[in-house]
């Protein structure tokens, strides 16, 4: 049959054309950050002195912004605040994997984060995933007590019956020899990862283990339960080394800072608490949150600034020595964040909530405001006239300005960004271990006084 001949009245190409689906053109947002790495790269060679780059203020200075490791002294300038649109990243940051309670693996393009594909990896709800160090392998574990050892190109190629209750949390040793794992039969297993074979049971929770995290490069484990107890383990006799008692409440998540000497806590008791191994004992108790907390992650790149998510959705930002959050984003989910990943160049935070959707959150650009109804509470978003949050993505540039009511000529811009009187922090607060950030190089803007000096050739400021 010819084409577009008609029969008895009935063109098929009519019909084969008014199938085809008309889809919207959709501007996509996307963070390519190769070109900032090559202008950090280029710099590198011309800032030999160990001066401290800038971040200046304004807009136009945006295509100068280089990465977080660029900026390791000021840690200010690395918090995601800004919202963009699984939870695990890639080793490489390409993509990041989110796993669902109907047992699926989806993949999301880390750039431009469209969806890519969707796996079914388990038959019961995922609870766990963690990447090995050597970026290869990485293992996830279910509801049904179930590890399976993934590859890279998510090629399923090992499954272990490892528990027989949930498994909570994964962990892989330094040289990715053995991982351990533990489950909501109170247990934690110590597991021979070419063998797939178990090596050792540490026995000493009187309840659930919800988390465990094997020291970044020491032979000890730390593990948290729903005996409000947190313990370090020697891995190789099976002994606890330590309980850290502090917690009233069930220990969700414990995470080791690079440093190797903090350990962090969260705990259903609202609170965060900080160790230091080297004394066993309590460093700093971290209070902000309104319910409790469920996810908390350490920056890849400073090692003093942290993440929370809590119960009632909000996400919160610390530096070590701070007893106050230095952001809080107290609407980032609609309900509990349970998950929380940062990107491994630190630019990009993944957070994954019960409110089924996952958000990525990223640096503010120099010169932009924080005026907006994510990163402000109701009140002030209301008193500001922001009706619309920023999930809109209209954040390009200003186009209307907002007046206040009753103020005519007055706009949002000229409102001072935050409206409560920052606290006076208490003498030797920088005194911790390992802390060395000096709360007086920062003005109530984020940005370091000393980085105020425009004239500068590179934009760098002399010690």
């Amino acid at each position: 049959m010819d084409k577009g001949k008609t029969v008895g009245g009935f063109n098929p190409q009519h019909l084969s054309e008014s199938r085809k689906r008309v889809r919207k053109a959709i501007q996509r947002r996307t963070i390519d950050y190769n070109s900032n790495i090559m202008r950090h790269l280029q710099l590198r060679q011309v800032n030999k002195y160990g001066d401290y780059i800038a971040s200046q203020p304004e807009s136009s200075f945006v295509v100068n912004y280089l990465p977080p490791i660029a900026y390791e002294t000021n840690p200010i300038s690395s918090v995601t605040t800004k919202y963009l649109l699984i939870k695990k990243w890639t080793p490489e940051g390409r993509r990041l994997i989110t796993a669902a309670s109907s047992g699926e693996f989806t993949l999301w393009n880390g750039l431009t984060f469209n969806f890519e594909t969707i796996l079914q990896a388990h038959d019961s709800a995922i609870r766990s995933m963690k990447w090995s160090h050597n970026d290869t392998w990485m293992l996830s574990g279910d509801d049904s007590g179930i590890i399976k050892y993934w590859q890279s190109n998510m090629n399923n190629l090992k499954i272990v019956n490892a528990h027989k209750e949930t498994v909570r949390d994964l962990s892989f040793s330094p040289n990715d020899s053995k991982f351990a794992s533990c489950s909501d039969d109170g247990t934690i297993k110590i597991w021979s990862f070419n063998d797939a074979e178990e090596e050792r049971v540490l026995t000493g929770h009187g309840w659930d283990v919800k988390c465990l995290a094997w020291h970044p490069f020491k032979g000890i484990l730390a593990s948290g339960s729903k005996d409000n107890l947190a313990k370090i383990w020697d891995p190789k006799t099976g002994k606890a080394l330590a309980t850290l008692h502090g917690h009233k409440n069930t220990i969700m998540q414990c995470e080791w800072n690079k440093n190797g000497n903090w350990l962090l806590t969260c705990c259903r008791d609202q609170l965060v608490r900080l160790y230091d191994i080297r004394t066993m004992k309590e460093v700093q108790i971290f209070r902000g949150h309104k319910r409790e907390v469920q996810s908390i992650a350490w920056h890849p790149i400073h090692s003093n600034l942290f993440s929370s998510g809590g119960w009632e959705g909000g996400l919160l930002f610390w530096l070590v020595g701070q007893h106050d959050p230095v952001m809080a984003i107290e609407q980032a989910h609609e309900s509990s964040i349970f998950s929380l990943d940062w990107h491994p160049l630190g630019h990009l935070l993944a957070s994954g909530s019960n409110d089924h959707t996952t958000k990525f959150w990223t640096r503010n650009r120099p010169g932009d405001l924080m005026n907006d109804k994510i990163n402000l509470t109701k009140e002030e978003a209301d008193s500001l006239g922001l009706m619309v949050d920023n999930s809109a993505h209209n954040d390009e540039k200003e186009e209307e300005q907002q007046g206040l009511p009753g103020l005519p000529g007055l706009d949002s811009n000229r409102i001072p960004r935050y409206s409560k009187k920052e606290k006076e922090e208490p003498s030797g607060w920088n005194s911790l271990p390992g802390h060395r950030t000096n709360q007086s190089n920062y003005n109530h803007n984020g940005y370091q006084n000393q980085f105020q000096n425009q004239n500068h050739k590179y934009g760098f400021n002399q010690r």
